[in-house]
């Protein structure tokens, strides 16, 4: 009969910096949102809502905005083999 193994409790995290890593989506608007979410922890609790609720109003925002406003999508340049 195998026993199963031991464990100590829950696994641990990946070693945490003080400088966490920044996730970063290249859409300002979107960046900004991210921004004010990952400043929480230096805010009272009682202000987290109110920055969710915003969050979410603002990531909506860019949601429903139309794909020229928020960021152009650059075009990879032509093959000027085939032209030839």
């Amino acid at each position: 009969m195998s026993e199963a193994p031991q464990t100590t409790g829950p696994a641990e995290p990946e070693a945490e910096t003080s400088a966490r890593e920044q996730v970063r989506t290249g859409v300002e608007s979107v960046d900004a949102v991210i921004a004010a979410v990952e400043e929480l922890e230096e805010r009272p609790i009682e202000e987290h809502v109110g920055v969710f609720e915003t969050a979410h109003e603002q990531l909506r925002r860019a949601l429903d905005a139309q794909p020229a406003q928020q960021h152009p999508v650059p075009q990879p340049p032509a093959d000027r083999s085939e032209q030839s």
